[in-house]
């Protein structure tokens, strides 16, 4: 299972648009409406009875920790509006995410004070490298619902990473770890050419530009 630029959305079409967004985009973005999710593999099948959130690594008390669904379903709720970014230069715009924010999950299980960077690993072992300061970031989510409605199995359900500063491959579908470190490790598609940070911002698409 390999997630990648996910553009979230129901419908199958893709037309530009470009006026009516409230405010600017990143450079090289257009924005685009809904269209399928884009991935690789199959998308997994997921028993929410045993599904475990493991925080392992260079945790603060040195232990591995593991949610299940239910002790995930006790962390605080967090709602925003955020436009999703794709390094294939698309944005939908307006996304409404709902979820546990990655700062409060941090709060609980934090990584040791050495330890800046993390992976996120999703379903089948894909994973992305992110710092601990993009995991703190106001808008860091851990999602649960999209637009109102649970994740569809397709978008990532049960948990998916958001991350609305970078571009969508480093916030993957189906979470299942985060794994703090010392030092910095390239995730699956970061070992493949893709920008160490992916700040879309500054256009990050490309690891020669690091």
């Amino acid at each position: 299972m390999v997630d990648h630029d996910d553009s979230p959305g129901d419908g199958s079409g893709e037309r530009s648009s470009d006026s009516g967004h409230p405010h600017p985009l990143p450079p090289g973005q257009r924005l685009v409406e809904a269209r399928r999710p884009n991935h690789y593999g199959r998308v997994p099948r997921v028993d929410l009875q045993t599904w475990r959130l493991t925080i392992s690594g260079a945790t603060a008390d040195g232990a591995e920790h593991r949610l299940s669904w239910g002790e995930l379903g006790e962390l605080p709720r967090t709602e925003f509006v955020a436009d999703h970014h794709c390094a294939s230069r698309r944005t939908l715009a307006d996304v409404h995410w709902a979820g546990v924010g990655c700062r409060d999950l941090l709060e609980r299980f934090p990584p040791a004070q050495t330890a800046p960077y993390a992976l996120a690993y999703a379903s089948y072992g894909y994973h992305s490298n992110v710092t601990v300061d993009d995991l703190l970031a106001p808008q860091a989510l851990l999602a649960t619902h999209m637009n109102g409605q649970p994740l569809a199995p397709e978008h990532g359900w049960p948990l998916r990473l958001i991350l609305p500063h970078l571009y969508g491959w480093k916030g993957p579908k189906w979470l299942v770890a985060l794994e703090f470190h010392h030092e910095p490790r390239r995730g699956f598609w970061e070992q493949r050419g893709h920008h160490f940070t992916g700040d879309v911002w500054r256009e990050e698409r490309f690891a020669h530009q690091e």
